[in-house]
């Protein structure tokens, strides 16, 4: 299970940010979804898997107050996973600038990882509706943020560029290992406040999360980023991302 542990913490850390008890010892949860991926025959050599875990308050009265809920409710959710298109990673994606704002990080901290998506379904409609892969949010200063379930990197003179976390983005895990990959690959890396204008600027460009890694971009609205193709530096470091997926992968089990 790719950076299995760091997910965890990440469960763990979001549930107590909001008061929420995960009532499922973290030593017990390498055996669980290891029960989970053989129980649905996924997660093998032939064939990769997502899991998704979700806490919720469980059942209860109705109200706001989570102590009404006292039982929380897990669901452990494992299914073949489908990658995005072949042909996406070798001619890249193209993306729209979102009119929907990234949430304040005061009304809705980005590092609590929940299941409150309104704000990124909202700028998914707006790619549906312009035919794009994906949509880019920005902030309530009209800096960059991330894309609708993932961070965005760009690259300009062999600089390589993403926002800063008080941004207001998620500290997405694979946007850790990326920056990790970048650092040993000795490329400038710069976290900050940026904006449209230095986007478009950019040589290449891309987003990544745990199920689709590194994918690259070359359209962002009606301006082509770059030559209009994967560049140099995107495809190196996803050969060295998908290099480092195994090492980078607990086992499924505990044993």
């Amino acid at each position: 299970l790719f950076m299995r542990d760091h997910h965890l913490a990440r469960l763990f850390q979001s549930a107590d940010a909001i008061g929420l008890r995960v009532p499922i010892p973290l030593t017990q949860w390498a055996d669980i979804l290891h029960e989970a991926l053989v129980r649905n025959e996924v997660g093998t050599d032939q064939r990769d898997a997502y899991v998704r875990i979700t806490v919720s308050r469980g059942a209860g009265d109705i109200g706001l107050d989570p102590a009404l809920c006292p039982s929380p409710t897990v669901v452990v959710m494992t299914k073949g996973l489908i990658s995005p298109a072949s042909h996406l990673y070798e001619q890249g994606v193209s993306v729209v600038l979102a009119s929907t704002r990234r949430n304040l990080p005061s009304a809705l901290p980005p590092q609590i990882k929940s299941a409150n998506f309104l704000n990124n379904i909202l700028a998914k409609r707006e790619a549906i509706a312009a035919n794009a892969f994906d949509s880019l949010l920005l902030n309530w200063q009209g800096h960059l943020t991330e894309g609708t379930t993932s961070n965005l990197f760009f690259i300009r003179d062999g600089r390589l560029s993403t926002p800063a976390l008080d941004c207001g983005l998620l500290d997405g895990i694979t946007r850790r290992v990326v920056i990790q990959l970048a650092e040993e690959l000795h490329l400038p890396i710069e976290e900050g406040h940026f904006t449209v204008d230095q986007l478009h600027q950019a040589d290449e460009c891309f987003l990544t999360n745990t199920s689709m890694e590194i994918m690259p971009i070359v359209e962002v609205g009606d301006q082509r980023v770059g030559e209009g193709v994967p560049g140099p530096l995107t495809r190196k470091l996803r050969a060295r991302f998908i290099e480092a997926r195994g090492r980078l992968s607990e086992p499924s089990t505990a044993g």
